[in-house]
């Protein structure tokens, strides 16, 4: 069984949460679950190759770059989350059984067995609500002062999962209301250039997701979950393209609105 550390972040230690640009004036407020691949020192590696932490089921690949680029593109706010999905997936319910997951694919996370209520508690306590009390104090903010919010969370997914080719480019994801995504989606098929998923390779529900349900549901906001494939963002220049790309569809799908 893992030890309960006293505090699990070091005071030297990176914060849980980054916010980009926060005085960006685009109605858009991009969100990135997975952006970082941190582990708290207290943790150790989590039991976990170096190689492996480099991985999908550590991080989303691409994203955090991805992200500022946008973020500078379209004048946005971004609020990033800095520690690894395997210490504890912040874009999932807290008592969801992949929140703090033993195994990803086809890994086994040592560190993450036999953990008790208390440790998880820790983990929930510094790194997953930090994060969304962020985010939701942005969106209180903006509410308070009348301006207009959107909330877009941004994620990357791998070319092959468990030895299955994935044909998608890009994704759009939504749970509720697809009235974005669908627009969205349209605007990203009449590029004529990509293969686009319509709540494919995931899809957001109550059960698997915590941000859009959370933050942008239950307050009636505009959002999209947009979905890119990592080996297209995995270098600059290709974050820069579908940064550029964003930055343009963006606006045109939400002006429908």
């Amino acid at each position: 069984m893992t030890a309960l550390p006293e505090k699990l972040l070091a005071a030297d230690e990176p914060p849980p949460v980054l916010v980009y640009n926060a005085d960006g004036r685009s109605p858009f407020l991009l969100v990135a679950d997975h952006a970082g691949r941190l582990i708290p020192r207290a943790l150790g590696r989590l039991g976990v190759a170096e190689a492996d932490l480099r991985r999908h089921i550590a991080w989303d690949v691409g994203i955090a770059g991805l992200g500022r680029l946008l973020a500078d593109a379209l004048d946005a706010t971004l609020i990033q989350q800095n520690y690894s999905r395997l210490v504890i997936d912040c874009n999932r319910p807290l008592d969801a059984e992949t929140s703090i997951p033993d195994i990803s694919e086809h890994t086994a996370i040592p560190g993450n067995v036999g953990l008790s209520g208390d440790a998880k508690t820790v983990r929930a306590g510094e790194i997953f609500w930090p994060y969304h009390q962020c985010i939701g104090a942005e969106l209180e903010r903006r509410r308070l002062t009348g301006r207009a919010a959107a909330l877009i969370a941004l994620h990357s997914f791998t070319p092959v999962f468990k030895g299955v080719a994935r044909p998608w480019h890009a994704a759009v994801l939504y749970n509720r209301d697809p009235r974005f995504a669908h627009r969205l989606m349209a605007l990203l098929n009449a590029e004529k250039e990509f293969t686009v998923g319509d709540n494919a390779p995931y899809a957001v529900s109550d059960v698997t997701d915590y941000t859009i349900p959370v933050h942008a549901e239950r307050r009636g906001l505009h959002h999209v979950l947009i979905e890119i494939r990592q080996d297209l963002i995995a270098q600059e220049d290709g974050q820069r393209a579908w940064a550029v790309r964003l930055a343009r569809l963006l606006p045109q799908a939400y002006q429908g609105l």
